[in-house]
């Protein structure tokens, strides 16, 4: 896979989120980054659906000119109860958010 700036991941993302909230029917949508241990980075978004507030990310690493690539293809959505992990797409990760998980 190939290494892109943050900025890049960024604005790509930024970019998709009116579509998103439209296909997913999403109440609000915005993008959050966070620093991990070592070169890992989460960049993903936080999503508010029928009164319901989660967030789904995907893990990065960061290379030594600080560029940054998808660790592998995955979407992790964030839970009190821990992490639901393996999610391929968005359409998956809002097939699982469908089934009522508890976060």
């Amino acid at each position: 896979m190939e290494y892109l700036s943050r900025e890049e991941i960024l604005d790509e993302m930024n970019h998709s989120l009116r579509t998103i909230m439209e296909k997913y029917n999403v109440d609000d949508i915005g993008v959050f980054e966070e620093q991990g241990e070592g070169n890992h980075y989460f960049i993903g978004y936080t999503i508010r659906k029928a009164g319901a507030v989660f967030m789904t990310h995907t893990p990065y690493v960061r290379n030594e000119e600080g560029l940054l690539r998808p660790e592998k293809k995955e979407w992790v959505i964030e839970t009190d109860e821990g992490d639901l992990r393996g999610f391929s797409s968005l359409d998956e990760v809002f097939e699982e958010m469908s089934k009522g998980i508890q976060h």
